[in-house]
């Protein structure tokens, strides 16, 4: 797919550049290729826009998924004082950002943020 003659796959827009992203790091760090799965052959094109909410969309579901190993008693990177504390805050940002855009977040709800944030603050943080 060419990204100069495509609209966004997530709002429609056609108006500005595309992008995708296959490789980086994870909310903690960890390498990922979102390309390496046989089911995600044909990766996506997003806006500006779109990509941003991509980006808070894995930080929030990396959160999500250490949040819920933490709760099982399983080895999770928010046992970490300082990533605890760093998830938090992001999750404070995603909120933030979510309740100054116009439009809802075509990948994100603001209750589900909520949710976690919530959740977080009935744990003890780690020291």
């Amino acid at each position: 797919m060419d990204s100069w003659n495509e609209s966004c796959q997530a709002c429609g827009a056609a108006d500005g550049p595309l992008t995708k992203f296959s490789l980086g790091k994870d909310f903690f760090g960890r390498p990922y290729d979102r390309l390496s799965p046989s089911s995600n052959q044909n990766p996506k094109w997003y806006c500006v826009t779109c990509s941003v909410h991509k980006n808070l969309q894995r930080d929030f579901r990396d959160i999500r998924t250490e949040f819920d190993k933490l709760r099982a008693g399983q080895g999770s990177e928010l046992s970490k004082g300082d990533e605890f504390r760093r998830a938090s805050l992001r999750l404070q940002e995603i909120m933030a950002i979510l309740k100054g855009t116009q439009q809802p977040s075509p990948f994100l709800s603001g209750h589900d943020v909520t949710l976690l944030i919530d959740r977080l603050n009935t744990l003890t943080m780690p020291v």
